[in-house]
């Protein structure tokens, strides 16, 4: 009896026809993949854009309160200059300018961020402050090092992050700066007469390079940079350079060959994200000339700068 055509075997694939079908849904996903990650990392990179123009705005309206910008820190020394606390940097300064009133009534500004009384607030993790390009730990050790290898020798305490520190100028970052942050420094808007539009206020830092943290330069603390990876310098650096930056040692913004207290960042293209004076915001390349990043570095040097960065 002739079979129903109902019930006639279907024709199924063959296995080399499995295996084009299989290829061509690789190579689609393969095309498809650098597409996905650079639309995300678009949204990463205008997130930390935003988190830096919020920033400008709290900054502006911290100068327009108390007619000055925060100090980059706040601290004593001794004879030699050595810094004897309490340490207190810019960010945790203008906690109430960016929506953290509750941490900075918390805090205890006159006396260290390391003592116990801190400990609750110094960690308080601030989503604003960080970079989404950067996977930071929520908390890192500030520790005392060797001079000399970096070596840790102790914990001092633990400090909440951050991926943005202050631009303190040219030199080492420290008691004096020719930027708007250093020690105890009073900087006015009113100084930069380089003028606001060609001075920059804040930049990145993703860890990789050097740990940074809002709370302020931890005292007795070094900064070194503990990554096993080929970003960065081995030099060992003051606490200053956890809560800020420079432009000093001949390299551009976001080059691997930078100091653990510069500036860097995971964004595509080897650069870095600032924040100016003015409240804008521009992505500037490791490859830029390197004297209009040293003169947009400073606050009243007077050098004369392009708008080509």
């Amino acid at each position: 009896m002739q079979r129903s055509p109902s019930l006639r075997a279907q024709r199924a694939f063959t296995l080399i026809e499995l295996l084009v079908v299989i290829a061509i849904i690789g190579v689609l996903i393969g095309l498809l993949l650098p597409a996905v990650q650079a639309a995300r990392e678009a949204a990463r990179r205008a997130q930390c854009v935003n988190n830096l123009k919020q920033l400008g705005l709290a900054l502006n309206n911290y100068e327009s309160t108390y007619q000055t910008l925060p100090s980059g820190y706040v601290s004593g020394f001794d004879a030699t200059g050595t810094d004897t606390g309490p340490g207190w940097g810019w960010t945790a300064m203008m906690l109430p300018q960016i929506e953290q009133a509750s941490t900075y009534s918390a805090l205890n500004f006159t006396v260290g961020i390391e003592v116990a009384a801190n400990q609750t607030a110094r960690l308080v993790t601030i989503n604003s402050l960080l970079c989404p390009s950067d996977h930071v730990q929520p908390t890192w050790p500030a520790v005392n090092r060797d001079p000399a290898s970096g070596a840790p020798t102790s914990v001092i305490c633990q400090v909440a992050p951050s991926n943005y520190v202050g631009m303190s100028g040219v030199s080492e970052p420290g008691p004096e700066g020719e930027g708007l942050f250093f020690r105890n420094s009073a900087v006015a808007f009113r100084d930069i007469t380089d003028g606001l539009s060609q001075t920059l206020a804040i930049g990145e830092r993703a860890h990789v390079l050097g740990v940074a943290t809002w709370t302020g330069a931890v005292t007795g603390a070094l900064l070194y940079d503990d990554t096993p990876d080929i970003i960065g310098t081995t030099d060992v650096e003051t606490s200053a350079g956890m809560v800020l930056g420079h432009s000093g040692e001949g390299v551009g913004p976001g080059s691997n060959r930078s100091e653990p207290n510069q500036f860097y960042s995971l964004h595509f293209g080897r650069g870095v994200n600032f924040l100016f004076a003015d409240g804008h915001v521009m992505y500037l390349k490791y490859t830029m000339n390197y004297n209009t990043y040293v003169a947009l570095s400073t606050r009243n040097g007077g050098e004369v700068t392009s708008g080509d960065y």
